[in-house]
């Protein structure tokens, strides 16, 4: 009995193997299977997902305040110190403080003049503290200034000049009984002669204290 024919060009399986699910790549018995295609060549892990910083690092959260990333101790921006600061206020005004000079010895000079008047004597304490008073003020205005020292200087010496007539209107104006604005304004004349008679080395004195003293008060206030 004849064996039957078999079909010529009959298909072989691959590398002597069978085909695993329909899979033409499935391992040979004894063979590592090989890994699924990727779609890198190289066989490397797909780079990760771009964050948009080329650096890798990430940004500081925005705090609203442009210095805030500097170190303690650096400058602001531009070479410049601390932004926006205040400038000093200036005290070098020459007039303006001779005209605190002038204010603040017409008015110590009348109050200088109603103490005066009031217990009917003059007080070197007193004339001290008008000559501080307007020295003071005018530098502490116009500072360390040659001329507003002067100016306070001469100042002063009216200031308590002006006390003295002051004081002596006041004097007149008890014994006359008369008001005290009609002394000074009608009886001037009289009240500077009755300050020329009663001038003496303690009146001049006072004046020069007054000076002395605007010349100690501005040098404190400088």
């Amino acid at each position: 009995m004849s064996q039957p024919v078999q079909p010529p060009n009959q298909p072989q399986q691959p590398f002597g193997g069978q085909p695993v699910d329909g899979n033409p790549y499935a391992g040979q018995p004894g063979q590592p299977t090989p890994a699924a295609p990727t779609g890198n060549p190289y066989g490397q892990p797909a780079p990760a997902a771009p964050t948009g910083n080329p650096y890798g690092q990430q940004p500081p959260a925005p705090t609203g305040n442009p210095f805030a990333g500097q170190q303690p101790g650096q400058s602001a921006p531009f070479g410049g110190g601390a932004p926006f600061a205040p400038a000093p206020p200036a005290r070098n005004n020459i007039l303006l403080g001779v005209l605190v000079a002038l204010g603040a010895a017409v008015v110590a000079g009348i109050l200088y003049g109603v103490i005066a008047g009031s217990i009917e004597r003059e007080v070197g304490y007193a004339a001290v503290g008008v000559g501080f008073l307007v020295g003071f003020a005018s530098s502490k205005v116009g500072g360390s200034n040659p001329a507003v020292i002067g100016a306070a200087a001469v100042f002063s010496i009216g200031a308590v000049y002006l006390g003295q007539l002051v004081g002596i209107s006041m004097v007149l104006s008890d014994l006359a009984q008369i008001p005290f604005s009609e002394v000074i304004g009608d009886h001037f004349g009289t009240v500077t002669d009755a300050w020329s008679q009663e001038a003496d080395f303690m009146t001049y004195l006072f004046l020069a204290l007054g000076a002395a003293a605007a010349v100690g008060g501005a040098k404190k206030a400088g």
